[in-house]
């Protein structure tokens, strides 16, 4: 059955303005208006934004990090995505045996995703060690549609600059973009073993253990080393710190290219304020949160094209179980936090009701410029004839209040509970299909589609 939405205000990446959107076997056919509407599937968005379907190019629903398990899978995530307006998200692999294969991670969430997601996801590869098996590996990846890989500066197989440089001088060979968890791995052993030497166990120690130098040194040299393979593409992941934007413009005002950056909304709302609450354990992620003049930096960095993504780093652990493992030892608490579900209503009220960013730029940011930068466009991404029929509709004239009991995910918490935001999503659909429509899901597991991604670097 082909769909008409009409009387919207269709938001793209570059412009605002009322149209109708015609939709034919799960494809944008048309956009304009007088469309037959023949047996079509009628859909009045009248007084509400038409925007493509979100991305969020950087979760890790179904991650085993030690002893600890997220508390999503690829259902309870994608469906948590989709009632917030993300239609397509690219996962982030755990560390599978060392000197494993990189497929033997990718090859067992292809599996899990195929069975469970609800939305369309890309994945992309680990890499833990390098030897010429896995620079081949990276290479026939890239060929099969896994077209970026994580790297770590930190954490237990964190590369040597050896190692990084020859990753980087094969993405630049192939044409794959390296995402890089910037910290520098030394200085926080160190600055750990003192916190815990006086006695400092506390949520606020975790943060003083991974101060902005932290990440600033990382960025630096992650940059220098990709200049040095020929500007290989790198991808910054939650940018946390004003200093660490700084080393980027600098890279870019030099002339280095092929720099893109991520940050998250809890880098552009929350403060070290935060470990100071009772529930402190909920906000241990790294890198840990920062000042106010950080946030205020990131936010000019959406304003002014510094940044080039908001994605989640979504990475939820349950508050009553797993987190609590901290209460006495922040050591002894999983990093992370969920985001999926909140990404988009977050951003629409905090970033666009407060004219912090306009209606184009949070396209842009949320869903044009990472289907360009991990090549998903323009499938996805956009409004246009020919891409996939993936929207949300959105009421700005609507607000919506996350509770945990109200929450879609496997989690038992939300960082913005409480928070009245104003800006609310009726309907998500993905390929033409309602996804979700006033909190009723439509989507079954594994609807999902695999995609391929071959990036243009």
């Amino acid at each position: 059955m082909k769909v008409v939405i009409e009387n919207g205000t269709l938001v793209t990446e570059c412009d605002v303005y009322e149209a109708d959107i015609l939709i034919e076997q799960g494809k944008i056919s048309a956009i304009g208006t007088g469309f037959d509407k023949t047996d079509a599937q009628i859909i009045d968005a009248k007084g509400r934004y038409v925007m493509p379907g979100a991305i969020d190019v950087h979760t890790h629903i179904d991650l085993q990090a030690g002893d600890f398990h997220t508390c999503d899978d690829f259902l309870l995530g994608t469906r948590a995505a989709a009632s917030g307006g993300t239609t397509t998200i690219i996962e982030h692999l755990s560390f599978g045996p060392a000197k494993c294969s990189l497929y033997d991670q990718v090859n067992a969430y292809k599996l899990r995703a195929a069975q469970k997601a609800i939305i369309d996801y890309g994945l992309h590869g680990v890499i833990q060690h390098v030897d010429e098996r896995v620079l081949r590996e990276m290479e026939s990846l890239a060929a099969e549609g896994i077209s970026s890989f994580k790297i770590y500066l930190t954490y237990d197989f964190a590369l040597s600059d050896a190692d990084i440089l020859r990753v980087m001088k094969k993405a630049k060979k192939i044409g794959a973009v390296i995402a890089v968890h910037c910290e520098n791995d030394a200085i926080i052993r160190h600055l750990r073993d003192e916190c815990i030497k006086k006695g400092n166990r506390t949520p606020r120690a975790h943060a003083l253990s991974r101060p902005p130098a932290c990440e600033v040194e990382a960025i630096q040299r992650v940059l220098q080393i990709a200049h040095l393979a020929g500007d290989a593409a790198v991808y910054i992941v939650h940018l946390s710190t004003k200093e660490g934007l700084a080393m980027i413009q600098y890279a870019r005002n030099h002339g280095q290219k092929n720099i893109y950056v991520e940050t998250c909304p809890q880098y552009l709302l929350f403060t070290q304020e935060a470990y100071k609450r009772e529930d402190a354990l909920k906000y241990i992620m790294s890198p840990p949160l920062r000042e106010k003049s950080d946030c205020d930096a990131l936010w000019k960095g959406l304003t002014d094209g510094a940044i080039d993504v908001v994605a989640t780093d979504h990475c939820p652990f349950e508050f009553a179980t797993d987190k609590q493992r901290g209460k006495d030892d922040f050591t002894k608490c999983p990093n992370g936090a969920p985001g999926i579900e909140e990404r988009v209503r977050v951003m629409f009220s905090e970033g666009v009701m407060k004219r912090k960013i306009t209606l184009t730029t949070f396209v842009k940011l949320l869903c044009t410029n990472p289907a360009r930068i991990y090549g998903l466009y323009p499938e996805k991404g956009t409004l246009l004839p020919g891409s996939d029929a993936d929207l949300m509709i959105l009421d700005a004239k609507g607000s919506y209040v996350y509770k945990a009991e109200n929450l879609v995910g496997g989690c038992d918490y939300s960082l913005y509970e409480d928070i009245k935001l104003q800006g609310d999503i009726c309907m998500v659909m993905q390929r033409g299909q309602v996804l979700c429509q006033d909190e009723q899901f439509f989507a079954k597991a594994g609807a999902g589609h695999f995609r391929e991604r071959r990036v243009k670097v």
